[in-house]
């Protein structure tokens, strides 16, 4: 047995996220400093909204004037797949008392979800709570390096948001999203749910987003009840 504590493995198990993540980070830094926010607004927004795509999206309507009411209506429906992940990880945290609940609920990222779910689904349930924490201050920390370093580089390389960067949080996601689909129902859902997002890619506000990811968990849920009444 490994005698690393926990939320030690929780960081060592979320690197290769960090990795994904870092020109992520780096992009978003130079980006919002060039759409006319001051570098202590920019690492005032990773500090503490902390959600990527919310925060690109942001700039975007900070930018182009948008008012609040639309900012705010926007980054919630982008970040509703959340609710999704909170619903999965509850069965294993409803027990957890408040005082890590909360913190751990705003620290919750895509790729914290993803490492988490696969410990916590394959049974290793001891010191859930730390290895969450674990993986979520290592992204937190990650993620505000990157913006920082960005803040201070972008503005001094032309046109980095242009260099396709972040296209390596898209590979380290498949890298860790594949190996799980190994049953018909996570494959069949994986499908449905690629082929909806790339269906309704052009609905405003990524609600092409939350309809694919309602459409996968459909297709997986039938599927398994499927398999299970055959079985």
């Amino acid at each position: 047995m490994s005698s690393i504590s926990p939320g030690l493995a929780g960081a060592r198990d979320t690197v290769p996220m960090l990795v994904g993540a870092a020109p992520f980070g780096l992009i978003f830094g130079a980006l919002a400093t060039s759409s006319h926010l001051t570098p202590v607004q920019t690492l005032a927004m990773s500090l503490l909204v902390f959600a990527g795509s919310s925060q690109f999206i942001a700039v975007g309507l900070i930018a182009a004037g948008s008012a609040l009411p639309v900012l705010w209506l926007t980054t919630l429906v982008v970040n509703l797949r959340h609710a999704l992940y909170s619903a999965t990880l509850l069965p294993y945290a409803r027990d957890w008392p408040l005082r890590w609940r909360l913190p751990l609920a705003f620290w919750l990222t895509d790729e914290t979800f993803a490492v988490v779910e696969h410990r916590l689904r394959s049974g290793m349930l001891a010191g859930g709570a730390a290895y969450w924490l674990g993986s979520s201050l290592a992204m937190y920390g990650n993620w505000l390096l990157w913006t920082l370093l960005g803040i201070l580089v972008g503005q001094g390389i032309p046109g980095i948001a242009g260099w396709g960067l972040d296209f390596a949080m898209l590979a380290t996601f498949t890298a860790i999203v594949a190996p799980q689909l190994k049953t018909r129902p996570a494959l069949a859902a994986a499908l449905v749910a690629g082929a909806v997002a790339l269906w309704l890619r052009e609905l405003p506000y990524q609600g092409g987003l939350m309809l694919a990811a309602c459409a996968g968990i459909a297709t997986g849920m039938l599927l398994d009840d499927k398999c299970k009444e055959a079985a």
